[in-house]
């Protein structure tokens, strides 16, 4: 950004150094002879309108007239010895787009983004670049590659608003000299090939089906302990299956079932046994 801002030569508002020579006034003067000698037909071409959202710049045998640029509202040209051009001072909106980008971790992404800026020196983005609007754009798409090409795909897809205030102040720093202001940028789309898209798919479900075995088998291990707690306690006092035994009946023939399962105790099958053998 440092070579761009040294190439760019600098003008004034004032203009050059040296001044208009002699030959220059004297058109001049003639031009303004000639301009009073038509009153009022040579108004229509000497008297210019601009809107308030625009500004201006007056150049007069070449050079740019002190004063800086004109507008809004009404200003006075001399015809066949100035020339002008009006510069939007609003906001405009560029959709930078689709740039294919090789990451830091070898990734290949698609990224668009877009660039609000608008003019802030409507003499400077005349005079010191062609086109200013292009040329904007141009260093926008160039400073999406830049920036992102030092990321990892992760640092894309997480720091998104930290990437796009790094790119504005890069834009806004490298557009200074051409007179425009970046007010702000934006990381529209990040999008992944296909193959990438499945892989990160298939390691996520990987992911999910790995929390989901962690948590149905700490499940088993908190249950286990429930279930050997009960059991002592069941242990020290025989009366408390019987308990159980009825909580179940209950249970059952509160939705209204048709079937009925009884438990039988163990104890009673094995003493009916013993009597058996005896």
């Amino acid at each position: 950004m440092q070579n761009i801002k040294s190439s760019v030569t600098k003008i004034t508002d004032t203009g050059s150094v040296d001044g208009p020579g002699l030959f220059a006034h004297i058109i001049t003067f003639l031009s303004v002879i000639l301009i009073l000698a038509t009153l009022p037909l040579s108004l229509v071409c000497a008297v210019k309108v601009v809107q308030e959202y625009e500004r201006a710049v007056i150049f007069r045998l070449g050079r740019l007239l002190e004063g800086g640029a004109r507008g809004p509202g009404i200003f006075f040209i001399i015809p066949c010895v100035d020339s002008y051009t009006k510069v939007d001072m609003r906001v405009l909106t560029f959709d930078v787009p689709p740039q294919e980008i090789l990451t830091k971790d070898s990734v290949t992404v698609h990224v668009d983004a877009i660039m609000y800026y608008k003019v802030n020196n409507a003499t400077s983005c005349i005079a010191n670049v062609d086109d200013y609007g292009q040329s904007t754009r141009l260093l926008a798409a160039t400073t999406l590659r830049n920036v992102l090409g030092t990321k990892s795909l992760g640092d894309i897809l997480s720091e998104r608003e930290s990437i796009a205030h790094d790119m504005q102040i890069s834009l806004d720093e490298a557009t200074d000299p051409w007179g425009v202001k970046v007010e702000r940028v934006e990381v529209k789309d990040v999008r992944l090939p296909q193959q990438l898209q499945r892989a990160m798919a298939a390691e996520a479900e990987a992911a999910r089906e790995a929390r989901a075995k962690v948590i149905a088998a700490e499940g088993e291990h908190k249950a286990s302990r429930a279930l050997r707690h009960a059991a002592e306690v069941i242990c020290e006092s025989p009366a408390a299956i019987q308990l159980r035994y009825l909580q179940t009946l209950n249970n059952i023939s509160a939705e209204k079932n048709s079937t009925i399962v009884f438990p039988v105790p163990v104890d009673i099958l094995t003493s009916f046994l013993n009597s058996c053998k005896s």
